[in-house]
């Protein structure tokens, strides 16, 4: 499956109309078809993408702009609605070419278990791969209510893949008391805070590839009400994005990256659909090198 090289739609603000020459490529996976509470954020990369006008392309943090870089937003994958199975093997495949073809993939969701074929069709061609996973949410299930595919059980099936020893968690705040014993016994879990753990174990990954994936509900509902899983106590936007350029800041080699759980329909502000935007303009132009 590959999209039209010319898509034509909204597009993220500053994008190159051509993928060939483009060194990244955003995408949407528009599903939430196993979410356990408010369904929506299959609405979410179409609508980041609309408020992104309202953004600058030029970044304060990095001092960069995104006319130093090339990128191509390819729209939506055509995801088959309702049929989880089908859309994950979509979405591995697409990825899967834009690994082929070089590019660096800029995931935007969509429910969380979208994560899940980006990270194992990474993990197979960066048989060293790290994850940093930051997030409100443990998302260490086997399975939730007896299905496997749910948006609970991305970082489980991650760690089964890629061994717990290189998951990295940060922000959680949420999760069932089976989740939290194998966090402690199996990976590195950092509950409740983001930056200065990330800040302490940035060092430890040298150049190692890796793979981030963000929650938009790592922040505090205040922050960031628009999404299916709301989770009091969690962090600001302004930490959320020096998370953003620790990372971006540090020797590790960022190979693939996603922001998910983006809900508009809860948030007639459009403040978490415009801190989403800002966040994936910082994400282009902190790893994207």
């Amino acid at each position: 499956m590959r999209f039209d090289e010319k898509y034509s739609g909204n597009v993220f603000i500053a994008s190159s109309a051509e993928y060939q020459t483009a060194q990244a490529v955003l995408y949407g996976m528009p599903m939430d078809y196993t979410v356990s509470f408010r369904p929506g954020a299959r609405f979410g990369p179409t609508r980041i993408r609309e408020v992104s006008i309202g953004l600058e392309e030029y970044s304060p943090y990095l001092d960069r702009s995104l006319d130093e870089i090339s990128y191509f937003d390819a729209g939506d994958l055509p995801l088959p609605f309702g049929n989880a199975a089908r859309s994950l093997e979509m979405i591995g495949e697409y990825v899967r070419s834009l690994l082929a073809d070089k590019k660096f993939p800029l995931g935007m969701g969509g429910e969380h278990l979208v994560s899940w074929p980006v990270i194992r069709e990474i993990a197979a061609r960066y048989p060293d791969l790290a994850l940093i996973h930051i997030d409100a949410h443990a998302d260490l299930r086997e399975q939730y209510e007896g299905e496997p595919l749910s948006h609970s059980t991305p970082i489980r099936k991650a760690a089964d893949l890629i061994g717990g020893v290189n998951v990295y968690q940060f922000g959680i705040r949420s999760g069932t008391k089976e989740e939290f014993r194998y966090a402690r016994e199996n990976i590195n879990l950092y509950p409740f805070e983001v930056l200065e753990p990330l800040q302490k174990v940035l060092p430890s990954l040298g150049n190692r590839p890796v793979y981030v994936t963000i929650d938009i509900d790592v922040l505090d509902p205040s922050a960031a009400p628009g999404t299916g899983t709301a989770e009091a106590g969690g962090i600001t936007s302004k930490e959320l994005l020096a998370a953003i350029h620790a990372i971006a800041r540090s020797e590790v080699n960022v190979v693939g990256a996603d922001l998910v759980e983006v809900a508009p329909i809860y948030d007639p502000s459009e403040q978490t659909q415009i801190t989403a935007a800002k966040c994936i303009r910082e994400m282009l132009l902190g790893f994207v090198k």
